[in-house]
């Protein structure tokens, strides 16, 4: 049997490559002869630099920049291998991502993306012609303007007073105008690729405050004051820049950093698996696969617009294979994925327990889980085979 293991991290808890291993470890434990090939997945959050620069035999690089808390932080700087132009690679969770915010300090009113533009601003440094950017696991909703004020650009409030963006999204409702004149002229001959969540967008009903600002520590009076500062800030990007931005595919990335970039930075956003998949075949390894399994740390009504597991089924279907996804918690509407390509999920859970004690047992739970799926896959190959009426389909049994 060749089964290929394509999960994404567990935000805050392990990375890729660290549940896969866990996965094949699972695997193995019932099925030892099995072909197992680990392909772990980034979407542009946390491990997708590291991640990259292994798939292309890069470099890596440590530097020191802002964290979303105003804390001084190590971030990673990645220069992928075998490209004509120096290639950067950088993530902006490892400057701006929630895993930074402890959660009782939990408030992206106040956090900042300042640390961002410093990691672009050291690519560049560095020599980097062009800068791939990851887009995921924020812990900030500031728009990027601390990001753009790192490189140079300035914002005023209504009596021309420099407005301190590094205070976080609090900031947002103070801006009267954008001033780009100061942008660092580097930013006009280097290539900005952004991998992003392509349906998250800045305002409005699904924008990016209501949906992620719950998980990232706003309360409802919170969510309100963060809608309304990224309404008023579309507003000035389309005074400065023309063009409105209230909903373009990919702008509510990160708290709405894909906006920042885009609007200000002339950056290209992009659905984050499309740039991704220019480094890495899946396509190869689906075709040879047997069974698919995929992971993520929650599966919900939210998988199927952008998340890894929901985009694995979907290329997994165009060759007809099974697809199983493993998860850390089941959450609402999740049955919708059976309608995107995931023939069954399950949850690593074995008992009730608080987020902190289920973040510890991760690796124990994630390799008893898969072992468990395997046990079961099996049972069902034994009474297919020893049963000739016995039918297995993914709709039901008959």
């Amino acid at each position: 049997m060749n089964i290929l293991v394509a999960p994404s991290g567990f935000k805050e808890s392990l990375g890729a490559d660290q549940i896969a291993t866990c996965m094949k470890k699972g695997i193995l434990n019932v099925i030892p002869g099995a072909k197992v090939t680990t392909l772990p997945l980034v979407d542009g959050g946390e491990g997708f630099t590291e991640t990259m620069v292994n798939w292309t035999n890069g470099e890596l690089h440590t530097v020191v920049v802002t964290g979303p808390l105003r804390k001084k932080v190590e971030a990673l700087i990645g220069f992928l291998g075998d490209t004509q132009n120096r290639t950067a690679v950088i993530e902006m969770a490892s400057a701006a991502g929630l895993k930074l915010v402890p959660r009782y300090r939990r408030n992206p009113l106040l956090t900042t993306s300042y640390g961002v533009g410093e990691l672009i601003q050291a690519a560049l440094d560095l020599g980097a012609e062009r800068i791939l950017i990851g887009c995921g696991d924020s812990g900030i909703n500031d728009g990027g303007i601390g990001m753009a004020e790192a490189l140079g650009i300035r914002f005023f409030d209504q009596n021309m007073n420099q407005i301190d963006v590094k205070k976080g999204a609090v900031s947002l409702q103070e801006i009267d105008s954008i001033d780009l004149s100061l942008r660092d002229p580097r930013l006009n001959r280097t290539e900005l690729d952004v991998a992003c969540n392509w349906h998250n967008i800045l305002c409005g009903v699904n924008g990016v405050a209501r949906v992620f600002g719950p998980q990232k520590g706003a309360k409802d009076q919170q969510i309100a004051l963060l809608e309304e500062g990224l309404e008023h800030y579309a507003a000035k990007i389309k005074e400065t820049a023309g063009y409105c931005v209230r909903e373009i595919p990919g702008g509510g990335a990160s708290g709405g950093l894909g906006t920042g970039l885009q609007a200000l930075l002339g950056a290209v956003l992009h659905p984050r698996f499309d740039l991704i998949m220019d480094y890495m075949d899946i396509n190869d390894h689906l075709q040879k696969a047997d069974l698919v399994l995929t992971a993520e740390g929650s599966i919900d009504f939210q998988t199927p617009r952008g998340k890894i597991p929901a985009l694995v089924a979907d290329k997994a279907k165009a060759f007809g294979k099974p697809v199983i996804a493993i998860a850390g918690t089941i959450g609402k509407d999740a049955q919708v994925n059976y309608h995107h390509g995931i023939d069954v999920f399950t949850s690593i859970l074995q008992s009730p327990s608080s987020l902190e004690q289920a973040m510890e047992k991760t690796e124990e739970w994630v390799i008893d889980c898969t072992e468990t799926t395997m046990r079961m896959l099996s049972v069902g190959f034994e009474l297919a085979a020893s049963v000739p009426s016995f039918v297995l389909n993914r709709k039901g049994i008959s």
